[in-house]
């Protein structure tokens, strides 16, 4: 979790690969309505990110449910977004990836074909209520090393990988 720019869906794709997990970048999931509003430069409000939040508790239980470990990357800017995607799913953890506004708005500005434009980096910063239940890591550390410190802070295990055949395919 983090503001736009954080390294979200590149961290959540590492993180996904090194343990053979599904990933699903939360962005894919906001309905056309609050994209073009993004897009446009106008920060979503609780309203618009109400049934969004509420696909994506829905794909978090799915999930666990089914026994499919996932990475999900999500902004979970509030606390009561995060509390509304952890009801009823336990087994749900946080990684809060943090930097300040200058590094990510840098980040921001090299990022092309993205709905969500720098400019609005400042509402994002406005809406975040850091968390104190979340592992929290700099995301001026390199990729590798978070991954690591994921896996390592929640006891993760990587999947045996047996000769000849991928963890995607056992």
């Amino acid at each position: 979790m983090g503001v736009a720019g954080s390294g979200k869906t590149t961290i959540g794709k590492a993180l996904a690969n090194a343990l053979g997990w599904s990933f699903y970048d939360g962005d894919d999931f906001h309905p056309p309505a609050n994209v073009a509003k993004m897009a446009q430069g106008i920060p979503l409000d609780d309203a618009d990110r109400a049934p969004w939040l509420s696909t994506l508790h829905d794909l978090i239980a799915t999930c666990l449910a089914n026994d499919k470990p996932a990475v999900l990357a999500c902004s979970a800017l509030k606390q009561r977004y995060r509390d509304h995607l952890l009801d009823g799913n336990p087994c749900t953890e946080f990684v809060y990836l943090r930097g300040d506004f200058r590094t990510i708005f840098d980040r921001m500005k090299q990022r092309h074909g993205h709905y969500m434009k720098p400019e609005m980096l400042q509402s994002q910063f406005a809406a975040l209520e850091e968390p104190t239940d979340a592992l929290t890591l700099d995301i001026r550390e390199d990729v590798e090393n978070i991954v690591e410190k994921i896996i390592g802070s929640f006891g993760l295990n990587r999947p045996e990988i047996k000769e000849g055949v991928s963890h995607r395919d056992t």
